[in-house]
């Protein structure tokens, strides 16, 4: 989906007019507005200055914008414009070089400091150019603005003039028209647009709505001498209501694009599969990891009861609660088969011994093993998201609503 520029600018103009700017300077390429408070607010992202004019009370001064539809249209008619000032121009001096720069004008400050150049021109006076073109940043905030500000509108029908003059008020009767849009998604995407009203006071459901409120006048201020009926159905119910006559309409339509587009899912998932149970079917040698803190190297053996109640046990306790270090006694043991003199020399020993030699053949299956479980999760990533572009979904979303209160 895409707008061409003159699109673009009705929208625009129309988002502008809505909200009351002032429109200086318009072509078919731009269009130069001066922005109304509301505008600024939701355009200009200025918080605190709008806080600050809110307590103090001060004049506010909203910004001006050139927004460009047509940029290179409208730098076309800029440079026409420049070449027929500059034959209307007066001709220069006889002894003049044509290519010399006017001199500046003497100021106060260019007496006493040199040329001093001039200054752009800050604040609310200067004029911002952006280019307001499909898929532009400004653009996408206008549509947001619009989407925020128009998400729920209470309208009135403008009774003609001879009810304004008559003796008994007019009747309004309430509607509840909500504007839904359907999303039909897979691999491939379509959006509709459904506007349907349902009236609170007889239930009736209207579908097109809209070409029913085109014809008439409508405005958020009640008219003179009208009267609104009140309401039967509520809001809920008639919401409710709205949503299963679009379920029924959505039942009745044709869903041969699922069943393709589900096809087409199954022989991605099969190439998939494939790739993956390819990769994941060779082996691995199995990792052993060896977690005790420490062995014996040299042959010799130690008596399960005593390293394990021995000193080294006393010492790490005493590490871990400093203040009970002083309270630490060292006891002497007689281990079999031992030729180190005490386990307290044990002990010291096996707290400076060097971090085991790792095995190379261990460090490459655990390295294969890490690996193998890294493309276990990129298989079922890629699963995923296969399943999520390709599986048909319809997806219903109401985008605005309104109060409508018509004769």
């Amino acid at each position: 989906m895409t707008m061409s520029p003159h699109e673009v600018q009705a929208y625009v103009l129309t988002y502008l007019e809505t909200l009351d700017c002032q429109i200086m300077e318009r072509s078919p390429a731009h269009v130069t507005v001066k922005l109304s408070p509301e505008a600024d607010k939701a355009l200009t992202n200025r918080p605190y200055y709008w806080g600050f004019v809110e307590r103090t009370g001060a004049p506010a001064e909203t910004m001006s914008f050139t927004f460009v539809f047509d940029p290179d249209a409208y730098q076309q008619a800029l440079e026409a414009e420049e070449a027929k000032a500059a034959q209307l121009a007066p001709p220069a001096s006889p002894g003049a070089d044509p290519g010399t720069p006017e001199a500046p004008k003497e100021t106060i400050l260019g007496r006493y400091f040199g040329i001093v150049p001039s200054l752009p021109q800050l604040g609310p006076g200067r004029i911002l150019k952006e280019d307001v073109v499909y898929g532009s940043r400004r653009l996408q905030q206008i549509f947001n603005a619009a989407r925020e500000g128009g998400a729920f509108v209470n309208l009135f029908e403008q009774a003609a003039k001879r009810q304004l003059r008559a003796t008994a008020p007019a009747v309004y009767e309430p509607w509840l028209g909500v504007c839904f849009k359907v999303e039909f998604a897979c691999d491939l995407k379509k959006e509709e647009l459904h506007f349907i009203g349902i009236s609170l006071r007889t239930g009736e459901i209207v579908e097109k709505f809209g070409s029913k409120l085109n014809r008439r006048d409508l405005s958020p201020r009640l008219a003179e001498n009208m009267h609104v009926q009140t309401a039967k159905v509520s809001l809920s119910d008639a919401g409710a209501a709205l949503e299963s006559h679009l379920t029924n309409r959505l039942l009745e339509l044709d869903y041969s694009w699922a069943e393709k587009a589900k096809e087409r899912l199954d022989l991605e998932l099969a190439v998939v599969d494939t790739y993956y149970e390819a990769v994941l079917r060779e082996d691995t040698p199995e990792v052993d990891v060896d977690t005790s803190a420490a062995s014996s190297t040299d042959g010799s053996s130690i008596d399960q009861e005593h390293a394990g109640a021995g000193p080294s046990a006393q010492i790490q306790t005493s590490l871990s609660n400093p203040s009970r270090i002083q309270n630490v006694r060292l006891q002497p043991v007689q281990p079999t088969n031992v030729t180190i003199g005490s386990d307290v020399e044990l002990a010291a020993e096996a707290a400076v011994q060097a971090e085991p030699e790792t095995d190379p053949e261990q460090d490459k299956a655990r390295q294969a093993f890490m690996d193998r479980e890294a493309m276990k999760l990129q298989y079922e990533t890629r699963r995923t998201e296969m399943i999520w572009q390709y599986e048909p979904k319809v997806k219903v979303t109401a985008i605005s609503s309104g109060m409508f209160h018509l004769r």
